[in-house]
Order: structure tokens, then sequence, then C-alpha cells
């Protein structure tokens, strides 16, 4: 997550609500007036739990005011095939397929796909889809991009290990701030379609 000011009251603010519905804080990024809210929980959070987040959240927002200026309200599952930031995303999916973008690579090559065998605070270890299957170890400092990859097929669900469950997500439209003297100064945005039902799009 990004360390600053606005993410860190978001994250204050989002986190007992979280914790009442059994759900982690996944990830939580702000930019280009877009504050995407990540959450989780075992199993994956269907559309009712992600509904029921965003109502909970946007009544939170519209009272504490955490980001200044308009902008949209995203909340959604990590999807199928979830981005991979942070030391805890890794230790989560040790054993699924995995896809490493390095950055600042000489002699070896940029992209890594293969089994996440092992994941720390340091870096992570991944053993290649292609023969001879050599395994790799990369600090997370050379890590540009990284995420999951959803393998079809049985027989290769046994070999390359888990794949991560399908999660659905809501994406609210966009609305502006009130006036500070017409009610809240921001409205976070609400699910499409009829009040409080989330479309379903597939995050990914």
């Amino acid at each position: 997550m990004a360390d600053s000011p606005a993410i860190a009251r978001v994250a204050a603010l989002v986190a007992p609500i979280l914790a009442d519905l059994d759900l982690d804080l996944y990830d939580l990024d702000y930019g280009a007036g877009l504050l995407k809210i990540t959450i989780d929980k075992p199993g994956g959070a269907d559309l009712e739990v992600i509904a029921l987040a965003t109502r909970l959240i946007r009544r939170e927002f519209e009272h504490s005011d955490p980001v200044a200026g308009d902008y949209t309200l995203e909340v959604s599952s990590p999807g199928i095939e979830r981005s991979l930031r942070r030391p805890d995303h890794f230790t989560r999916v040790i054993g699924a397929t995995v896809s490493v973008r390095l950055r600042d690579v000489t002699n070896e090559a940029r992209r890594i796909q293969g089994i996440l065998v092992a994941a720390d605070d340091n870096g992570i270890t991944v053993r290649s889809d292609e023969a001879p299957h050599d395994e790799r170890t990369v600090p997370y400092d050379q890590i540009d991009r990284a995420r999951t990859v959803f393998v079809w097929g049985a027989a290769d669900k046994a070999k390359r290990g888990p794949a991560v469950p399908k999660q659905a997500s809501t994406k609210p439209p966009t609305k502006n701030a009130s006036p500070k003297n017409a009610g809240p100064k921001k409205a976070a945005s609400q699910p499409n379609g009829p009040s409080d039902t989330p479309n379903q799009e597939v995050s990914a």
C-alpha cells in the first residue's frame, strides 16, 4: 500500500468495518481520482458481502471525508488472477502458479512463470514452468509486477498447484462532492443497477 496520509486515514476508517464483517483489507490504492479498496476472506468475498461493505464504507466516508476532492470509490475482491504487491500477498498463494516481471535485468530473463514454492519477508522462490524447472529466488526490490495465473484443467491444477478461487467485484460509478453547506462534502459511489445491488463484473 502507498504510505501516504490519505491512505493511512482510509485504512484506519476501513479496518474496523471489515473486521466486523470478518473480511481482510487485501490492498488499498489511490490515484487518478480512483480510491480502490480490495477486500478478501478465506474462500473469497461474494457479491453480497462486497455490497454490504461498500454501503458501510460509503456511509463512514460521508461523515469522515478521508480524501480531499472528487473521487470514485471501488470496492472489490482480488479476482482469479490477483495482483501481488506485498509479502503477505505472496505468502497467501504459495503453491499457486504466478507470473513475475522483473526490473533492471541484464543477462537473465525478465519474466518468470511457475509455481511459487516459497515467500518470506525478503523475497520469493519460483519453480520455472519450463524444463529443467529450475528454482529462482528473487528479492522483492527486483520485482516490477507480479500476479497469480489461473490454470485450467484438473491435470494442470494437480501439476502446477492450486489456483486462486474465482471472486466477484463491484465497480461503482463516480459521484461528485457536494458543497459543505448542502450535505456531505463527498459521496462515495454506489454499485451499478438497483440500489445497493452490485454488478457482476469479475476483477482480473
